[in-house]
């Protein structure tokens, strides 16, 4: 195993971890203790930031499009490319840059680590960011539970403002940014940018129509970006080094530039979270940093980032972990932070207690997601009790095209039913095994297993 890329959870291997390999975690420190100003700027902190106000705000994008930024939290949208699309000139007003700190995504715990130890790598990147959008005041929309977070931002914040890095004229720029932090109530649906923006706003938190879209009325009608924690914390390395070097940090074959923040739990040896090349191999994140299952226990299937990506089969752990190494097993990266799943374990009850989450979760705007989730329970409950009839199975897979992309208001529903889709379709037997009345008519007519 290279130690080149390495655990930032080993502080034996601290040293191992360089600002040219690792831009994300290079400056944290062993003991855990959060990197506060001073000892932020003595490791290249605010550099970044002072060449982005050397150059004018589109050459700012411009750089973060062609470094290949691609968004973090899951939908892996180009930051650049969203960045360029904000309305700008001087007849638009000024607007508002939205940092999506909720991480309410289960088996999701990246960017919690980031804002609790480098608070001042978010604020640097926030700050590039608004510069780049022309953004007059930023939020950071918190997951309310994250208490040990709200509490090193709100102080990095402090520390940024009395030392002129943040309110009027940034480091003596003449440009004007002021940033605080806004703790939500708890709920996923706000990971869907516009229904942020209503929570913010005071609103329930229901997705918006698109168009407009953020980028031309937000925030109280203003232009608006909404950027990912891990996505903004990346912006003052590419400012600092450049797009070949950020391009050249991931592996070949990767269409994503940079390194990401990857883990694996469930029973594995070494569950955990590690800076690595954007195209690193699954198997490698697997066996030679989570080492592998725990004594009395094999891999059966495992979802590579988050609850709502498909489940996959061990086979595919040959993937590349990028956008599109992982679009050729049949799914999505997410966030990177992948799920072993044991041969112990039922995969009818892990739907359920998923489908129960995500039901939960649905803001019920939509018939589909706000009818279709609970549906999708009913009948997994019935299933892992052995209570089934014949024409669940059917039922379900009809419900994963019914609630699919482009079947909703916005993408709670798709993301819900992934999982679900990809379940019956390696493990269709364990499904089958909860019908109790083998005799009885299908309710609805088969639909085609390739189909899922």
């Amino acid at each position: 195993m290279s130690t080149r890329f390495v655990s930032f959870g080993t502080p034996n291997l601290i040293a191992d971890r360089l600002p040219e390999t690792h831009p994300l975690t290079w400056r944290l420190r062993g003991d855990g203790e959060p990197i506060w100003l001073d000892e932020y700027r003595s490791k290249q902190g605010y550099e970044g930031l002072k060449k982005a106000l050397e150059s004018t705000p589109d050459d700012v994008a411009a750089l973060v499009k062609e470094a290949g930024l691609k968004g973090r939290g899951g939908a892996g949208f180009p930051a650049g490319v969203k960045w360029s699309l904000t309305a700008k000139g001087d007849e638009i007003p000024r607007g508002y840059l939205l940092c999506n700190a909720d991480e309410m995504e289960p088996n999701t715990y990246k960017d919690r680590l980031l804002m609790e130890q480098e608070p001042h790598l978010l604020i640097e990147g926030m700050i590039i960011a608004a510069y780049a959008n022309n953004s007059m005041r930023g939020y950071i929309f918190l997951r309310g539970e994250y208490v040990d977070a709200a509490r090193s931002l709100n102080r990095a914040i402090a520390e940024a403002r009395e030392a002129g890095i943040l309110g009027d004229s940034v480091l003596g720029s003449g440009f004007d940014f002021e940033l605080s932090v806004h703790t939500g109530a708890g709920r996923y649906i706000c990971g869907e940018e516009t229904a942020l923006i209503n929570s913010l706003e005071g609103r329930r938190a229901n997705p918006r129509s698109k168009p407009p879209f953020p980028g031309q009325s937000g925030a109280w009608g203003k232009p608006t970006v909404v950027n990912n924690v891990e996505t903004l914390c990346n912006a003052p390395s590419i400012m600092a080094n450049g797009k070949e070097w950020y391009l050249d940090l991931a592996l070949d074959g990767s269409q994503d530039g940079g390194t990401k923040l990857f883990g694996f739990t469930g029973r594995v040896n070494n569950p955990g979270l590690w800076e690595l090349p954007l195209g690193t191999p699954a198997r490698e994140i697997f066996e030679d940093y989570a080492g592998g299952m725990r004594d009395g226990y094999t891999l059966k299937a495992w979802q590579p980032g988050g609850a709502g990506t498909g489940f996959l089969l061990p086979e595919h752990l040959d993937a590349q972990m990028c956008s599109n190494g992982i679009a050729e097993v049949g799914t999505r990266m997410g966030t990177g932070l992948a799920l072993a799943v044991d041969d112990k374990i039922s995969m009818v009850a892990l739907l359920r207690n998923m489908e129960e989450f995500f039901a939960r979760e649905s803001c019920g705007w939509c018939t589909p997601c706000r009818d279709g989730l609970p549906w999708t329970v009913k009948i997994l409950r019935a299933l892992e009790q052995g209570e089934g009839e014949q024409g669940d199975i059917e039922m379900l897979i009809d419900l994963v095209h019914k609630l699919g992309p482009g079947k909703t208001f916005c993408a709670h529903a798709p993301g819900a039913v992934e999982p679900l889709g990809s379940a019956i379709k390696y493990f269709r037997e364990e499904f089958e095994h909860g019908i109790s009345h083998p005799h009885r008519e299908p309710q609805a007519e088969p639909i085609p297993l390739g189909q899922v």
